[in-house]
């Protein structure tokens, strides 16, 4: 069978129907295009350890050293590691996790700074270090030793090369934070010379965090000393815990290390090992790496340019870091609580995932946008498991999660964008309890809370004295939500509802000032907040200002363009949002990062807005923005990202954009054209139907669209629908180095008062 396909293929390459590029792209090995060094620099916040798609265990190296660069445990600049921790956040803003950190020392270097609170560390150089998906290496210097980590979905594997050493020891350090974490309770229980078992409770930016771990050594250790907050022969509880275990090692004898984790139970974080990791380091560590290889396949794209293929499937990649799986094998988990760490009254706080895996970590106000609709076209299988994690949350606590992690609300960032992600995946198809769905969106978007009670009151968000009022950002996000809700309500038949729902989400207009056309804070009497300077960073734009946040009313641009002046209004005021460069006297916060004028691609209101010139008959400025945001702000480098990562949405982003697609309002079930990236690229959709994007006249000078056709036929819109995708099938971009003149009479805008499917 084998030699009949390489014949074939030889047949086929004689003919001249395949280039030397797309033979290449046939069984080629995609994990060999993955950086996870982007983002470790400058203002990406990502790690470059050792996990799965989507998994529990995010075993990285930390530096050891608090501070904004090193929210993810690890900074590119740095040359000190202090140990590798198994839980991190990718790309966020947000300093938790850090649980468990593991380091191995001996006696050829002992000294200590301040500066990482006196742990041991030891120097490492880049030229000495690695990663791929699911396995990191670095040689630390000063010990002679070389770490290794691999991953299982549940369990961490190290592997320490040792020299011969009498005084060789692995630290296990539960006490360990960094940043907003902190330890509330520690516990460590020898099972025997080779096991270990314990917990570490922490608070952080998320409340009442529980982690439970069991640790396996493949090697006996000879004896143990075991401290608290220093004190050594501590008792076993303590909330500054740690354990040294002492080993004699010959000259490169290598030791196992193999960590569970639960958020349950002891006991079933050994279970994790068990099922997962019951095999040697280096074949957990090929297992892996085939687990990350069949989810990079679900994308090929054919190029000849080594650097675009790899800032590509690494954002591929990244965008598979989280949501992280949060139950057990068992579907055990710890159920969710509030931002104060407080259950809902009748909930046990262990609850259960009956035929699904519970995840979290949902960071929504980034990842609804983009992130999620990329699962629901390559995550056929994760996206209903998504869907009802967001509704075990709400069962659990009473509202959708806005930022949960950990079991955790942290209430981060605005919105209730669980929302859109729930109403998309319905529209799209996917199963799960429809009135459960609708009954969580109506409620969420019903509470008293984050200013919910003034924004049913008024119709807006009126501003108060809160230092993070966020008032019209409030007022915004909350109206997109709530098109979403009257959607669902007009498809489940609830007409009251879908008037009320509808009617809401219109609430962006009563922030609209017409006399100088700009969305506008207004205080409780109906006053608009004078003076008003639109470029200015207040408390009343959630993390941006008045330009990044005009363009966010993505249920209904016809409504804003009207508002705005009509099209060619519209457009000039989009042309000055790219074209109106901050002053060198201007203060910009660090979350304005990746600026072109007013736009700021380090931050996610503004990442829909280039696609925006689609809708005023101009795509050709669409497709000039989405390739110099595409060259000008990723790169192959470890500071490839030009602002955080957030979990997920900035390399979604690049993964649609170079398809040529994305979602300006991402509960609508459409994409709207950009321009491909490649000359060619397959998705695998559901049943393994392939959809293929191809570019015709494809090259650097040959910018713009000149025509698109779908499965042979012209499309006169700028769109395609995600069924269309999905049944498989060729959408071909005719390129040119000339902008298409567009009629707009004759071409198909998208309704804003419907959900294509």
């Amino acid at each position: 069978m084998r030699l009949y396909s390489f014949l074939l293929l030889i047949l086929v390459l004689v003919i001249g129907c395949v280039t030397p590029a797309e033979k290449e792209a046939l069984d080629e090995k995609l994990t060999r295009y993955v950086n996870p060094f982007i983002g470790t620099d400058g203002p990406g916040n990502t790690y470059p350890g050792a996990t799965m798609p989507y998994g529990m265990v995010q075993l990285s190296p930390d530096i050891g050293i608090p501070g904004w660069d090193r929210i993810a445990g690890y900074y590119y600049q740095d040359s000190i590691i202090s140990g590798f921790s198994h839980t991190h956040l990718t790309g966020t803003g947000a300093g938790d996790l850090y649980d468990i950190l593991v380091m191995p020392t001996n006696s050829r270097f002992s000294e200590r700074i301040q500066e990482n609170n006196h742990k041991p560390f030891s120097r490492f150089d880049h030229d000495q270090e690695g990663a791929s998906p699911a396995y990191y290496w670095v040689d630390l210097l000063d010990y002679g030793i070389k770490a290794e980590m691999t991953a299982t979905s549940r369990v961490g594997v190290h592997r320490y090369t040792f020299p011969n050493d009498k005084k060789t020891q692995i630290h296990v350090d539960l006490g360990y934070s960094l940043n907003w974490d902190k330890p509330t309770d520690t516990f460590i229980k020898v099972i025997n010379d080779s096991i270990l078992q314990g917990h570490r409770m922490s608070t952080g930016w998320a409340r009442n965090q529980r982690l439970f771990f069991e640790m396996r050594f493949s090697k006996p250790f000879t004896s143990y000393e075991v401290y608290d907050d220093k004190k050594k022969d501590a008792p076993s509880n303590g909330i500054d815990h740690k354990i040294i275990l002492n080993y004699e090692t010959v000259e490169n004898e290598q030791i196992v290390v193999k960590t569970g984790l639960s958020s349950v139970s002891s006991e079933a974080a050994g279970k994790a090992i068990d099922i997962e990791a019951n095999a040697d380091f280096d074949t957990i560590r090929k297992q892996a790496e085939l687990v990350w290889e069949n989810e990079l396949q679900k994308i090929k794209v054919v190029s000849e340019d080594v650097n675009k293929k790899t800032i590509f499937y690494t954002m591929l990649f990244q965008s598979m870091l989280a949501p992280t799986l949060y139950s057990d094998s068992n579907g055990q988990y710890k159920a969710a609580n509030d931002d104060q760490g407080n259950y809902r009254e009748g909930v046990d706080t262990v609850a259960q995932a009956i035929g699904y895996n519970r995840y979290d970590t949902f960071s929504l106000w980034d990842t609804f946008r983009a992130a999620h609709p990329l699962y629901t076209l390559i995550q056929p299988d994760k996206v209903p498991d998504m869907v009802k994690s967001l509704l075990a949350h709400y069962q659990e606590t009473g509202v959708l999660p806005v930022w949960s992690m950990q079991g955790s609300e942290t209430n981060m960032m605005i919105g209730y964008h669980a929302v859109p992600v729930i109403v998309d995946a319905y529209f799209k198809g996917y199963e799960f309890d429809v009135s459960l769905a609708y009954r969580a969106c109506k409620e969420s978007a019903m509470v008293d809370e984050r200013q919910i009670d003034r924004y049913k009151e008024k119709g807006y968000v009126p501003v108060d004295e809160h230092h993070e009022n966020w008032s019209v950002s409030k007022t915004l996000e909350y109206a997109f939500g709530d098109w979403c809700i009257a959607m669902f309500a007009k498809d489940l038949g609830e007409q009251e509802d879908y008037e009320y729902f509808l009617a809401r989400s219109q609430n962006w207009k009563n922030l609209y000032n017409e006399k100088n056309a700009w969305l506008q804070p207004k205080n409780a009497k109906g006053e608009f907040l004078t003076p008003f300077i639109p470029k200015a960073y207040t408390p009343y734009f959630c993390e941006s200002n008045a330009w990044h946040y005009y363009w966010s009313v993505q249920q209904d641009i016809p409504g804003l363009i009207n508002a705005t002046g009509g099209m060619e209004r519209f457009e000039q005021k989009l042309d000055s949002m790219f074209s109106y460069a901050a002053l060198p006297e201007d203060e910009l916060p660090i979350f304005s990062t990746g600026m072109i004028g007013q736009y700021a691609h380090g931050n996610e209101p503004s990442h829909h807005v280039a696609y925006l010139y689609n809708y005023v008959g101009k795509p050709h400025k669409t497709q000039e923005l989405v390739k110099k945001i595409r060259e000008e702000q990723y790169k192959n480098q470890p500071d490839g990202h030009c602002g955080n990562e957030d979990c997920g949405q900035m390399s979604s982003w690049y993964i649609l954009s170079a398809l040529g697609l994305y979602p300006v309002n991402a509960a609508q079930g459409i994409y709207d054209f950009g321009s491909p990236l490649f000359e060619k690229a397959s998705i695998r959709v559901l049943d393994d139907k392939v959809f293929t994007i191809e570019a015709k006249n494809f090259g650097e000078g040959n910018m713009y669209v000149k025509s698109i056709t779908l499965n042979g036929e012209t499309l006169n819109r700028w769109f395609i629908k995600h069924q269309e995708i999905m049944q498989g099938g060729t959408l071909v971009f005719e390129m040119s180095d000339t902008p298409a003149v567009v009629d707009v009479s004759a071409t198909e805008f998208p309704d804003p008062n419907k959900i294509y499917r």
